[in-house]
């Protein structure tokens, strides 16, 4: 491949800032959406319990959450699309806050492993909240008459239930501190957007937020972020394919870690302005500890690395010269394809469901071609990225899975010269 590429709007900022119209009457204008799977059920969702979405432009649109019927939750139809979207978890906070009752139930997503919803409930109870769970539908109500602020200590630095919690508390009477609180650049772009709108929140990129509940909140416009995990991803192909590559306009200051971790598998990332530049190689050299010990990459909270890259950064490291430890801490079934990595030539050995392996051919055996499933969006991106570094043609099934987060990939990878056909 060749060219220049932009990544797409990030979808989890997309995902939290959406949710975030439900707190106002008033018209919020989102610029920079991506148009993917994820997004188009949540925006559909928005519609069917009253709010107001026109499309603007491309990426732009506008809400307007003034009419918003909260007992449409309560329909079968309703909670059918809630359990398709695990992002339609973070509807909760902000309904609640703002009309006294939401409605949810277990929401669906990526089979990775368990995803507790503790951390949203919990947090939620401490705010004033009562919950009923029927345990045979699975259904979950909560009820206030007024959230009050409290302070709360997450038992995990969940993403979704700290953009969650900061929603709810905006509108709760008094003072309300999140200790231990997710500080991702989706949720610091959350709390700014609901800055303009007139919340009061302090400690913005830490992890603890303190939140001055207000009466109400206004309208707005924002702008959302180019996704970190699609740059990670076209990094990825662009050295399982030894193609030099631009991804532009990728807001490197919001990218952490993820360039240093592609390094450390020997990829030149350059930076050029707000683009990175990945020239081709004829090998990549994974580094080693200072002591000479294999080097292990490990998912951590922010600022530490994003989980939603290891699958990519396994497969791409089995042409790499050398060996890494790739170490999944957070979810324990997100390893499992690389059994399909393993029929396709990969020296992998996965060590347990948390971690594996990879000893790189250094592009001196191609992989060859296979017939997989897809069975969760980072997974498949993966299983794509392999594909297009193997010998003949392979076969990807159930890519709704990879068109829940990825927009158009393949007419925008073929514009690079892939040779990918939808069917």
């Amino acid at each position: 491949m060749s060219g220049e590429i932009t990544p797409q709007g990030a979808k989890n900022e997309a995902l939290e800032v959406i949710c975030a119209t439900l707190l106002t009457s008033e018209k919020v204008t989102i610029h920079n959406i991506p148009d993917i799977l994820d997004i188009t059920n949540l925006i559909l969702l928005m519609k069917e319990i009253g709010v107001k979405v026109e499309r603007l432009d491309g990426g732009t649109y506008s809400f307007q959450a003034d009419s918003v019927d909260t007992e449409c939750l309560r329909r079968k139809e309703v909670l059918e699309k809630n359990t398709a979207l695990r992002g339609s978890i973070m509807l909760t906070g902000p309904i609640l806050s703002r009309f006294g009752k939401a409605y949810t139930t277990k929401p669906g997503g990526d089979k990775i492993g368990r995803r507790r919803l503790d951390t949203h409930f919990e947090g939620l109870k401490q705010l004033g909240a009562k919950l009923e769970i029927n345990e045979i539908s699975g259904r979950y109500e909560l009820s206030a008459d007024k959230l009050k602020g409290a302070h709360m200590l997450l038992d995990e630095a969940s993403v979704t239930g700290t953009a969650n919690l900061i929603m709810a508390a905006c509108l709760a009477e008094g003072t309300t501190t999140i200790y231990n609180a997710a500080c991702e650049p989706y949720v610091q772009q959350l709390c700014k957007m609901l800055i303009k709108m007139g919340a009061k929140i302090q400690g913005v990129a830490s992890n603890l937020l303190t939140i001055q509940g207000v009466e109400a909140l206004h309208g707005t416009e924002h702008t959302i972020l180019p996704d970190m995990i699609e740059t990670g991803s076209f990094i990825a192909m662009a050295a399982m394919t030894q193609s030099s590559l631009t991804i532009k306009n990728v807001s490197i200051q919001n990218l952490g870690i993820i360039p240093e971790s592609f390094r450390r598998l020997g990829i030149v990332a350059e930076e050029k302005g707000d683009d990175l530049y990945i020239p081709a190689q004829e090998e990549y050299q994974i580094d080693t500890f200072m002591d000479g010990s294999i080097m292990t990459i490990a998912d951590a909270p922010w600022p530490g690395l994003t989980p939603d890259l290891l699958s990519v950064m396994l497969v791409v490291a089995t042409q790499c010269k050398g060996c890494v430890l790739i170490h999944q801490k957070m979810f324990e079934s997100r390893l499992y394809f690389a059994d399909k990595l393993i029929d396709m030539g990969a020296q992998v050995l996965l060590c347990d469901p948390h971690r594996a392996v990879v000893v790189g051919h250094n592009h001196e055996f191609c992989l060859h071609a296979a017939d997989m499933t897809s069975p969760d969006i980072r997974a498949g991106i993966a299983m794509l990225i392999a594909a297009m570094g193997a010998k003949g043609t392979s076969v990807i099934h159930n890519i709704s899975q990879i068109d829940r987060g990825y927009q158009h990939v393949d007419e925008r990878l073929n514009a690079l010269g892939a040779n990918i056909e939808r069917k």
